[in-house]
């Protein structure tokens, strides 16, 4: 549990069960840099102006304390897939700079994507307002809370019985594993954390060089698979 509420984390944009896998105010302003006075000559010649350095990349500061306190992704989805339905809610921490609106929107591609959940006919899926399963983005310290009392040390994510908890600064970190493809990583966790919700537990690496289980613990490492997070 982290305990200094001031601390942050300020990381690029790129824009658990056991904690196992393995949160943002705002954005920070665009800083603007002075160009400089332009140059002038005796001669005839064209001016030059300073050259300008270019802009830094916005960041995203990750609180590591948050309010506890959610915002609901309104509306919902129609019914994707066959056999047992699962119908969920998607929050966010208000104290995040991710909408729930958008969050919801990487979740609901990622749960209806055909590579997914969906793919053997075994479930569907649609998001709901009043869903008693909730998918979640969440601050590390709220992330602790939530999971407890499993140990994700401010830095995993985990399904504590109806909350399926997304750790905010996994979302904007990703894990080594992944390294270079957070998208893959946040599809990644995102359907490892449902698939604890749909009662799997986690298994190991089948044999090198393989595709990694999606229940593998792929951000705590590969044990030689490669990864993937697709079921």
């Amino acid at each position: 549990m982290i305990s200094t509420a001031a601390a942050l984390i300020t990381v690029p944009v790129a824009l658990f069960t056991l904690g196992d896998d393995d949160d943002p105010q705002s954005p920070a302003g665009m800083v603007a840099e002075v160009i400089g006075p332009t140059l002038s000559t005796p001669s005839a010649l064209p001016t030059k102006a300073t050259p300008t350095k270019p802009k830094p990349t916005p960041s995203v500061v990750v609180p590591a304390r948050g309010s506890g306190a959610f915002g609901l992704a309104s509306g919902g989805t129609g019914k994707v897939g066959a056999g047992r339905l699962v119908t969920y809610r998607v929050e966010a921490e208000k104290d995040l700079a991710f909408r729930a609106a958008d969050f919801a929107e990487a979740v609901d591609a990622t749960l209806t994507d055909p590579r997914g959940w969906t793919k053997t006919g075994s479930y569907a899926f649609q998001r709901t307002d009043s869903a008693a399963l909730r998918v979640v983005l969440a601050t590390p310290s709220t992330t602790d809370r939530l999971c407890a009392p499993l140990q994700t040390r401010g830095t995993l994510s985990c399904r504590s019985g109806n909350d399926v908890v997304i750790n905010a600064r996994r979302w904007v970190d990703g894990a080594d594993s992944y390294k270079g493809e957070l998208a893959k990583y946040r599809q990644y966790v995102i359907n490892h954390e449902v698939g604890h919700s749909l009662g799997l537990g986690h298994v190991p690496c089948p044999r090198a060089g393989a595709k990694a289980p999606v229940m593998l613990q792929q951000s705590l490492g590969l044990q030689s698979c490669e990864a993937n997070p697709w079921p």
